[in-house]
């Protein structure tokens, strides 16, 4: 416990700060693998929460003092675990009947809890926290991976190709190949300078100016490793670049 009932300010902007150190370093994970909610997420919900917190429990002491208003500061904690909600419901969404942002959601949940016991002062214990979070995203998926549990995996893979050089056929050989199966696709002509906006570029360098590019976003899942297909398409030569988005969770 750090803050006292008669905390100095120091202490309370010591609590706020660990409210952004540690729920950054969740959103870093998050933002590492690709998901929809990432540092700046993390960071501005944990410190939100510490500051309703820290409001809840030193913010109304003028009126305490006087003796004619009764408070009770867990009345703001019990509001931050439903108030959340709302933010972790626009990360869960349904596609293809099957539920996707559910840990991201989580992780912002308990971001919001890791915030609000740093503003309280249990800085130790939000730490723990953290520290917990780390060991069950990053050591519990090695676990499931190496005991072959976690399953079919999801994917999104967006291509882009030279259009009319027949690459498209090859894109979905090379994902049936690698042991994916293709759920669906869509194709979409991309603007002039468009291929420098992916994440991996293989041979947008040597295409010609005149190359005409077409973008497939496909929607794939299986039990093939990804750097595998990514391999694939790295030795076709009509492939101008590629982004290769992780499991959506």
């Amino acid at each position: 416990m750090i803050l006292a009932a008669n905390a100095p300010w120091w202490a309370i902007l010591l609590c706020l700060t660990a409210a952004v150190v540690l729920p950054t370093l969740i959103g870093l994970e998050r933002q590492i693998n690709n998901k929809s909610a990432g540092m700046r997420t993390h960071a501005l919900v944990g410190l939100g929460a510490a500051l309703f917190v820290v409001v809840g429990k030193y913010g109304f002491s003028d009126v305490v003092a006087t003796g004619t208003v009764t408070l009770d500061p867990s009345r703001v904690a019990a509001q931050i675990v439903s108030g959340i909600g709302f933010i972790g419901a626009g990360l869960v969404f349904v596609r293809r009947n099957k539920v996707r942002g559910l840990t991201t959601a989580s992780s912002v949940w308990l971001t919001a809890a890791v915030g609000a016991a740093a503003g309280s002062g249990l800085v130790l214990y939000a730490a723990f926290v953290t520290a917990a979070y780390f060991l069950v995203v990053v050591a519990y998926s090695k676990v499931l991976k190496r005991g072959r549990l976690s399953g079919r995996r999801y994917h999104v893979l967006q291509v882009q190709y030279v259009d009319g050089t027949g690459a498209l056929r090859e894109i979905l050989q090379a994902c049936t190949q690698q042991g994916f199966q293709i759920l669906g696709f869509s194709t979409r002509t991309v603007s002039e300078g468009g291929a420098s906006t992916m994440g991996r570029l293989f041979n947008a360098e040597s295409m010609p100016d005149s190359a005409s590019l077409v973008e497939v976003e496909l929607e794939i899942e299986g039990l093939g490793a990804k750097t595998g297909l990514l391999a694939e398409l790295a030795r076709l030569p009509t492939i101008a670049a590629v982004t290769f988005d992780d499991e959506i969770e």
